[in-house]
């Protein structure tokens, strides 16, 4: 696996090249045990984990590894999308590291990271905050949602398109989205908009296998919203049945984004897991 291409002097993003050629870039903050943050789908890029200072007061006690997935921010992509390719460019990520670490991922950016974690060796601590899995009856994309942003984007409507995203997917509350909406990174997140349908087509066909997580003896945090949508909350607990050595933390008051309404408790809660597992 490639190592982590270092920046030019001044320079802040780093790169690593993925599997299958994409070039993924990250940003690197901080010091002390490397923690490396997956983001979900509806925001921009690695900036997502600036919102609320969570990214900065991380990186007071623990070097911080911020990923732009791929399509967004400065990493690259490519014309064919596959969710194992995501995967791959996470795994490339932390094997380009040289210390055991910590991975953390929110919603789809969770599902990456907890597949990345069956691929890799070099974890001391896995965090995923409400992966984006279908169990049960429930599916995380409706059809006709996906149908519907599609259209919109076809129209060349991306904000509108990632408003029915946020509401119809994530969950998210008017005031929650309003939220988002006055922070500066908005127009990144209308701008990648069109990565959401391939996304969401990709969770939805994503298969919890619980055997397959029966051997991850990684110590494992899930974070959990008390008023999360079912859909998430019923995927955290399946997940917690399957690994042999995790615990669950639920936000009581909280949904699907407590680290913006919430930041103090959530990086509390990050660090206090790192130390722990370190």
């Amino acid at each position: 696996m490639a190592k982590a291409t270092p920046p030019d002097e001044g320079a802040e993003m780093e790169t690593v090249t993925s599997a299958d050629g994409t070039e993924i870039a990250f940003e690197r903050t901080g010091s002390g045990p490397p923690l490396v943050l997956v983001h979900g789908s509806g925001v921009s890029d690695h900036r997502r984990w600036e919102i609320a200072d969570v990214r900065s007061s991380l990186a007071d006690h623990v070097t911080v590894y911020a990923i732009d997935r791929r399509g967004r921010g400065e990493s690259g992509d490519a014309d064919t999308y596959s969710l194992e390719r995501e995967i791959q460019d996470v795994v490339a990520v932390v094997e380009s590291i040289d210390d055991p670490l910590t991975l953390l991922g929110h919603s789809f950016g969770a599902n990456l990271a907890l597949e990345a974690s069956l691929l890799t060796d070099s974890l001391n601590g896995l965090i995923l905050y409400e992966p984006g899995i279908p169990v049960g009856d429930h599916d995380m994309s409706d059809p006709a949602v996906i149908s519907q942003m599609n259209d919109l984007l076809a129209e060349g409507n991306n904000e509108e398109a990632l408003m029915v995203f946020l509401r119809e997917i994530g969950g998210l509350t008017s005031d929650e989205i309003d939220m988002f909406r006055a922070d500066a990174s908005w127009d990144d997140r209308v701008a990648g908009a069109h990565t959401l349908p391939r996304e969401e087509r990709a969770s939805s066909e994503h298969e919890l296998q619980p055997n397959r997580l029966a051997a991850m003896t990684t110590p494992s945090l899930l974070l959990s919203g008390g008023k999360s949508p079912q859909k998430f909350k019923d995927a955290t607990k399946a997940i917690h049945e399957a690994l042999p050595n995790s615990r669950i933390v639920t936000f009581e008051d909280e949904q699907h984004v407590a680290m913006q309404n919430k930041p103090e408790r959530f990086v509390d809660e990050v660090l206090s897991f790192v130390r722990e597992s370190n």
